[in-house]
């Protein structure tokens, strides 16, 4: 088995892997259900590779996400940061001896569990409670707490990400970030991260949790590094990453830099405009130069995209675009924990097994540089059969990746792409063999196609648990066909009326994130190194001298060039 752990930095990180770990979390039930379908029960997944076995000082055996989750303090909700294992009372702290006058204590009021986690609560209790033992359990129509209030509340009540998490976390897995007398629109930039959080005195708490996580692992294959880059909590990254490259030499990193769409607010004034363009285009030189690979992820509206034609977003809740990203990271994690009986042999579950260190030197390392790779979604996937199958997967695999060129044609492209759950004649289950199939016809009569393009399969689709919100559209069926009339009845359907769905993810190194590429090197160069620029006292006073400026422009300079045709036709003729 080769481990991974993974690291989620800042709000909208722990938003999106909440609902990442609540898709593990619901493949585990559906596995362990005696009466499941089948194709859960034999998903073919090593769900060993995300979770680590333990077990409390009273002796109840544990399982549990390996992650690292920080955050502001106060983030964690109603969840103590203690986890939900080990919930022992806190003692209370020593009397200081010297001090003789009077002490007080001021204590917050802990937040109040919703009708979700009490519903979770309840439920545990009932499960710890003796058949034959005093009545008031679930049977009990006082107490009873019913689906639709709770998929109606969570809609509209999401304030934490814990509000509507259904994991056990263990105690190692949270660092609150305190002593920061600012609210999150406070925390807006790159400098400011830097100010509030000095990685000298506080960094080893951080490193100590990751520890605790990796010396217990047999074989690490790689960490899965989730960030929301859209403010301080990049500068935090960075130090984080600038760590493990130390400690973990060897050890490959996956790093997607997420944003809401709030992120993307335009600014009042010219100042607060340009302190933004500055954090991206720093933001972004930092984190890069610090792994192989790095996916941003997170469009201005998610509601309004392309990637949105079954889906009905609200932009401003994070609570829904977070589980559209979600998806696709689990549709794109897959084949780092299916099970390979070997280098040409596949199980009828799965195909395609291959490690991190696998997708990062399939898509930086194909003969140019380029460390930044564009995520694409399908949800759901389309039918896997009739003769508009070929040209409707391509099609519907749409970029969650902000600031790209459409219909590029790149033929040095590299592809990594992920299909699970694919329906097909009749609305069954497609064989591995048959999408296979439809994915080689679908390139080979595409009008454009990547130069390379690896295919993982999977039978088993996303499940779709309670807490997901209520964001598909009525033409998604239960199953997650795509149904020729829509729905009588609501307009929305959400996890009571959707139980799983086909799903298809890709990561691509392509010329097509050239645009994104550029808007940040202009903006560095244009507000922060040229002659007289804007910026150049604000990025003084964030600690960065003009070298180390000109040095990170350099570099992008140099992935652009990479990527961009003209430049490497005008090289080819020198």
């Amino acid at each position: 088995m080769k481990e991974i752990v993974t690291i989620q930095v800042g709000g909208f990180a722990n938003f999106i892997g909440s609902h990442f770990w609540n898709f593990q979390d619901e493949l585990l039930g559906l596995a362990a259900d005696p009466c499941g379908d089948p194709v859960f029960k034999n998903h073919s997944l090593n769900m060993d590779v995300l979770y680590r076995s333990g077990e409390t000082q009273q002796g109840t055996l544990t399982y549990s996400p390996r992650l690292v989750s920080v955050d502001f303090q106060g983030s964690l909700g109603s969840m103590s940061s203690r986890g939900s294992f080990y919930n022992e009372a806190t003692s209370a702290p020593p009397d200081v001896v010297t001090w003789t006058g009077n002490v007080s204590t001021h204590v917050a009021e802990p937040q109040r569990r919703n009708l979700f986690l009490q519903r979770l609560n309840e439920e545990e209790q009932e499960n710890l409670t003796p058949v034959n033992s005093i009545s008031g359990g679930s049977n009990d129509p006082q107490r009873e707490i019913h689906d639709e209030d709770i998929v109606d509340f969570l809609d509209n009540g999401v304030k934490y990400w814990t509000d509507f998490s259904k994991v056990h976390y263990h105690p190692q897995s949270f660092y609150e970030l305190g002593g920061l007398w600012m609210d999150s629109q406070q925390f807006d930039s790159y400098g400011v991260g830097r100010d509030a959080f000095s990685w000298d005195l506080r960094g080893e708490e951080i490193s100590e949790r990751l520890r605790f996580f990796v010396e217990e692992c047999d074989h690490i294959q790689g960490f899965q590094f989730i960030v929301d880059d859209s403010g301080g909590f990049s500068s935090v990254a960075a130090d984080f990453l600038e760590n493990i490259a130390d400690e973990y030499r060897n050890t490959p990193l996956l790093l997607y830099a997420v944003r809401d769409p709030g992120s993307y607010a335009i600014h009042k004034s010219q100042k607060q405009a340009i302190s933004k363009n500055l954090h991206d285009a720093i933001s972004f030189s930092r984190l890069s130069s610090l792994c192989k690979l790095i996916v941003p992820v997170g469009l201005p509206s998610l509601s309004r995209s392309k990637a949105s034609a079954f889906l009905c977003i609200e932009d401003q809740k994070p609570y829904h675009c977070s589980a559209v990203y979600a998806a696709a990271l689990h549709s794109i994690s897959l084949p780092f924990r299916m099970e390979a009986l070997g280098p040409s042999a596949d199980s009828h579950n799965v195909s395609g097994a291959f490690d991190v260190n696998s997708v990062v030197q399939m898509l930086s390392g194909q003969g140019r540089k380029n460390m930044v790779a564009i995520m694409d979604v399908a949800m759901p996937a389309p039918f896997m059969t009739g003769r508009q199958a070929e040209k409707s997967l391509l099609g519907n695999l749409q970029p969650l990746t902000p600031e790209i060129a459409e219909d590029v044609e790149d033929l040095q492209a590299v592809e990594s792409m992920t299909i699970h759950g694919a329906l097909g004649t009749g609305g069954h289950q497609a064989p591995i063999s048959e999408v296979k199939d439809m994915v080689h016809a679908a390139y080979e009569n595409a009008i454009t196609r990547p130069k390379f393009c690896n295919l993982s399969v999977a039978l088993c689709p996303l499940p779709i648990p309670l807490p997901f919100p209520k964001i598909f559209r009525s033409v998604v069926g239960q199953h997650g066909e795509l149904l020729g009339t829509p729905v009588n009845g609501s307009p929305l359907r959400g996890s009571l009326d959707v139980h799983s769905i086909p799903m298809a993810g890709r990561l691509r190194s392509s010329s097509a994130v050239l645009p994104f590429l550029e808007n940040r090197l202009g903006n560095l160069r244009k507000f922060g190194t040229q002659q007289g620029a804007a910026g150049a006292e604000l990025v003084r006073r964030w600690g960065f001298g003009k070298d180390e400026l000109e040095d990170m422009g350099e570099t992008l300079s140099t992935v652009v060039r990479e990527l961009d045709p003209r430049s490497q036709a005008s090289s080819d003729s020198d």
